[in-house]
């Protein structure tokens, strides 16, 4: 019996039936995750994004199982091999290893031990021995009907052999078998680490002799000794101290008559040994990288979305700078609109050490642009800037992670928008920017190089960019985006709109001016009804005539909503209207009319402005100034497994362990803080030789 993808996907994410159909339909209809996330809630029960792209990957998941299915039925068919038990044992299967499993003893083999001595003409010797209806003290004799000099069996030792070598394949090729020593395996095996290469920098120093049980290693462990491994400093093995339970479990799978039981004792650990152990070792920890690359994967969109969302500082002058030492610091001045002004060069640290010229260039900038907000990089010699910005003592200032600038800086696109400034000075126009939209200006950058994942280098790299696109598409749909300012890059993560279309909306913009409404969209090449409807309800336009197309409101509801505001008498009385008796009125859903309503009560609103603003500085701490007991206000930089880094204004982060997040046990970090929220802490303990607070 095929499997019922839709009972199969209730069942798995607790949701009715019907709302597993809609869903898989609309996906099926081409319609965006976005989309349907936000128009289509009636459809799918109000489901949000984070079910939806779920359900997505496990709906892939499961189609390519069923694909695989019928791939095996056919190729073991092929062979006249196919029972109706097999068949309905594959069909059966959730999961792609136990359809391995079952193909396995019909797999093409290279040439095996066992396929060696199948030529030998001793399978039927197996089959006797297998059948344990004889008497083993025979087992000589029989054998002795099999020794031939011309097929190389020159003795009953040889025959038996090559028997034995046959049984053991069957035996490691059994899908009973090998799930019931997979789960033992994983219940009773342990992870075993030790040094055999040169660690120069003590970084493995923890797993010089670790070993720990399978079902319990936190993701982050794992990932740590396969990067030791990779780098040939650790050796990594899956131990089963009782090695004889498993030994055990198969000859009582296999035996049916005591006398045999020496024989099959013998074959059974040739079969685990040689054959089942290190197949399976090679299936868990693949199995336990698999899981540990996901978790890292979710911790690192999580702290991605927070990173992206954080809020504008909107009205402001921005100076950005740069750092640097020999080559000196690199100044860029934009707009509130961010459009670049000025830039230049200073030399106020080693080897020039040129502070008193710096200084006066700085503040002529101020003065003269009537920069309001400095953002300082956080890279190399951003501990002196800091310090020559605060002498300075004229505006404010932050630090702002610039994690990614430099990939930015080197980007086709960054020499599309500033192609008459050179590589390092498009980074201190990048910092300038991410202080007056991060999102906007963090989406031209591969998400990977944003600095806030955890062992993203050593994860299955297309899972990871999967992943964070989806990311970068959701926080994008979900802010909105404004049509006549964005750039190909923020649009181009609208749903529905293709880098092409992307491209083809600037290029509209730039030729016939702003745009005037969303329906002018149509006229954009390629972009057609269907884009259109993915679209339009995520793109804003603040200048248009109708007021609507500045709202979260879809086109294809503007009717309805004028019905609604023609109801109710204006804005103003929409805070009282009942949005259930208004669908029942006109027909509409509910989650529809709220969200209507919601819109049109704050056209244009930006949800990041409802987070804490960032902190602006206008003294400097160091390291030196920090001692145990100190509180002070911090920024979380990056949350990981084992805690939060918090920038708190010296060039270090601090690190917040777990266990002092909260007075409560804490399962996650990521339960308690994100990246971007504005902490209170106290500072404990501070390493200076380490450089660690």
């Amino acid at each position: 019996m095929a499997l019922d993808l839709t009972a199969l996907l209730a069942q798995e994410f607790s949701l009715k039936p019907w709302q597993v159909q809609n869903t898989v339909q609309l996906f099926d209809d081409g319609n965006t995750i976005p989309f349907i996330a936000r128009y289509r809630k009636e459809r799918t029960g109000e489901l949000d994004e984070e079910v939806l792209r779920k359900l997505h990957e496990r709906l892939n998941y499961l189609r390519a199982l069923e694909q695989r299915k019928q791939e095996v039925l056919r190729l073991i068919a092929e062979q006249e091999k196919l029972t109706p038990e097999l068949a309905e044992a594959i069909k059966a299967a959730t999961k792609v290893q136990q359809v391995e499993d079952l193909y396995r003893p019909f797999r093409p083999k290279r040439r095996t031990r066992a396929t060696i001595a199948k030529e030998r003409g001793l399978e039927p010797l197996a089959e006797i021995i297998w059948a344990q209806d004889k008497d083993p003290a025979q087992l000589e004799a029989l054998a002795a009907e099999y020794v031939d000099e011309a097929k190389e069996v020159p003795d009953t030792a040889a025959a038996l052999a090559g028997a034995r070598d046959i049984l053991a394949e069957r035996i490691a090729d059994d899908a009973e078998i090998r799930q019931t020593l997979r789960e033992l395996t994983w219940r009773n095996g342990e992870l075993v680490s030790t040094v055999v290469g040169e660690d120069l920098n003590g970084t493995y120093q923890v797993y010089r002799d670790y070993r720990e049980p399978l079902r319990r290693i936190p993701p982050h462990r794992i990932l740590a000794v396969n990067r030791g491994e990779k780098e040939e400093v650790l050796r990594v093995q899956v131990v089963v101290e009782d090695q004889e339970a498993l030994i055990s479990a198969i000859v009582k799978a296999v035996l049916k008559d005591a006398g045999w039981g020496q024989v099959f004792r013998e074959i059974a650990e040739d079969a685990y040994k040689r054959l089942i152990a290190p197949s399976l070792e090679r299936e868990l920890r693949n199995e336990l990288t698999e899981t540990a690359e996901i978790h890292a994967i979710e911790i690192f969109a999580k702290n991605l979305r927070a990173l992206l969302l954080q809020p504008p500082v909107r009205g402001r002058v921005v100076m950005g700078i740069d750092p640097g030492y020999r080559t000196g610091c690199k100044v860029a001045v934009v707009n509130e609109y961010g459009d670049l002004l000025e830039t230049a060069t200073i030399y106020p640290h080693s080897p020039q050490k040129q502070e008193a010229e710096s200084k006066r260039v700085l503040s002529d900038l101020i003065d003269r642009l009537g920069v309001t907000l400095i953002a300082i990089g956080n890279g190399t010699a951003s501990r002196e800037t800091e310090q020559l910005v605060a002498d300075l003592g004229k505006v404010p200032y932050l630090l702002i992670s610039e994690a990614g600038a430099s990939v930015y800086s080197a980007s086709p696109l960054a020499r599309e928008e500033l192609p008459d400034l050179d590589v390092s000075m498009r980074g201190a126009v990048s910092i300038a920017r991410r202080v007056q939209d991060p999102l906007a200006e963090l989406v031209k950058i591969d998400p990977k190089s944003i600095g806030v994942g955890q062992y993203q280098h050593d994860v299955n790299q297309n899972r990871l960019a999967e992943a964070l696109a989806g990311v970068v598409e959701s926080c994008v749909n979900y802010v909105g985006v404004d049509l006549n300012s964005a750039s190909a890059a923020l649009l181009g993560y609208v749903a529905g709109i293709t880098a092409q279309v992307a491209k083809n909306i600037v290029a509209y913009r730039q030729k016939h001016g702003p745009f005037k409404s969303r329906r002018e969209l149509l006229k954009v090449s390629r972009l057609g009804p269907a884009t259109f409807q993915q679209c339009a309800g995520f793109l804003r336009i603040p200048e248009s005539e109708n007021f609507l197309d500045n709202t979260a409101v879809h086109p294809e509801s503007y009717e309805l909503a004028q019905k609604i505001l023609e109801a109710v008498g204006d804005r103003e009385a929409l805070k009282e209207a009942d949005p259930e008796a208004l669908a029942q009125r006109f027909g509409a859903g509910v989650p529809t009319l709220r969200d209507i309503i919601e819109a049109l009560l704050k056209p244009g609103r930006d949800p990041r402005d409802e987070m804490p603003a960032p902190i602006l500085r206008t003294d400097i701490l160091s390291l030196e100034d920090l001692k145990p007991g100190m509180q002070l206000k911090g920024t979380v930089r990056n949350v990981v497994d084992f805690g939060a880094f918090v920038d708190i204004g010296v060039k270090q982060d601090g690190l917040v362990h777990i266990s002092e997040l909260s007075d409560q046990y804490v399962k996650h970090p990521l339960d308690v803080v994100s990246v971007g929220d504005v902490v209170d802490v106290r500072v404990l303990d501070v390493d200076l030789q380490r450089k660690r607070i």
